[in-house]
């Protein structure tokens, strides 16, 4: 069951989905049409469709068994969310590039090619999870594991176009016995063991894991990266990205090995004035990170992406 096409009003300058969808923030959004991308959440399927330097439309999809009476809640809750998942009400990109231009002439020459690239604010079991399987991986392989994830242990949502969408699973889905092994012959590899390892811990250890992990926005960014680190298969990029991309924390930046050669070559990070080693220690992590920030500002976990 498909609703009619809504829009939501928002400039390409504030929200471009071609880039924004695509940069590594999400794994789950797939291409269903010409300029069309579409994702399962908690029991609906949205589409999203935006031509360039044109408004955003947007529908949503029931499976038959929905009842009329909660579609129609569902829509007037559908706009909200879109809102809060673009963080639109947040965040103003424009004045963000025209600041974040002036405090740096590097990005000044870049910000023209890459418009309207937004923070995702995501759902935070759902992105903790995405995360532990981008552990030495692309994008293109995350985004089939975490497929495999969804179609394993998710419930079905709709087919559209022939295509089956599924929700992300509830944590509980992920603490059965055979996940470990059920993932390593999906292809998991040992990052299997990292999921089923914090899947548990999470359920063991508080009354509700999701409510834990939701409370983390209430924390300061330090606290918040923290209690990440307790988990299985979170290391320091890891943590920020679940940081930036689900909990409120703006200012965290994920580094690997691009941003600390980017950071040496274009911002001026040196590693002999520090006194540090030549290699992207734990030390070097944190420091090239505090070295972004005081660039940036507030929102440098948004201008690093």
């Amino acid at each position: 069951m498909s609703t009619v096409w809504r829009t939501l009003k928002v400039s390409v300058e504030e929200l471009r989905l071609d880039t924004t969808l695509k940069c590594g923030q999400s794994f789950r959004w797939k291409v269903s049409g010409e300029n069309e991308w579409s994702c399962a959440f908690k029991g609906r399927l949205i589409t999203l469709r935006q031509t360039i330097a044109t408004d955003i439309d947007y529908r949503t999809y029931f499976s038959p068994n929905v009842s009329s009476s909660k579609i129609n809640q569902e829509l007037d809750k559908l706009h909200e969310f879109l809102i809060d998942y673009f963080q639109l009400n947040t965040v103003n990109l424009r004045e963000c590039y025209t600041k974040w231009s002036k405090a740096d002439k590097h990005f000044a020459r870049i910000a023209l090619k890459f418009k309207g690239i937004r923070i995702l604010r995501q759902d935070p079991i759902e992105n903790l999870f995405c995360f532990i399987c981008s552990t030495n991986n692309n994008i293109n392989r995350i985004s089939q594991m975490v497929e495999k994830l969804c179609r394993q242990y998710g419930e079905k949502i709709y087919t559209l176009n022939g295509e089956d969408y599924f929700d992300f699973p509830i944590l509980e889905k992920l603490t059965s016995p055979n996940v470990v092994d059920e993932l390593r012959k999906l292809g998991f590899g040992y990052r299997a063991k990292y999921i089923a390892q914090t899947a548990k811990y999470m359920c063991e250890n508080f009354s509700d894991g999701e409510v834990w992990l939701l409370s983390l926005r209430n924390l300061s960014y330090k606290e918040a990266h923290a209690a990440l680190l307790k988990l299985s298969g979170v290391g320091p990029k890891v943590a920020d990205c679940v940081c930036l991309m689900s909990l409120d924390k703006h200012n965290a930046i994920p580094v690997d090995t691009h941003v600390w050669q980017i950071a040496q070559k274009e911002y001026g990070f040196n590693v002999k004035i520090r006194g540090a080693s030549n290699s992207l220690t734990t030390r070097n992590y944190a420091a090239v990170g505090d070295h972004l920030r005081e660039i940036f500002g507030e929102y440098s976990g948004w201008a690093h992406s």
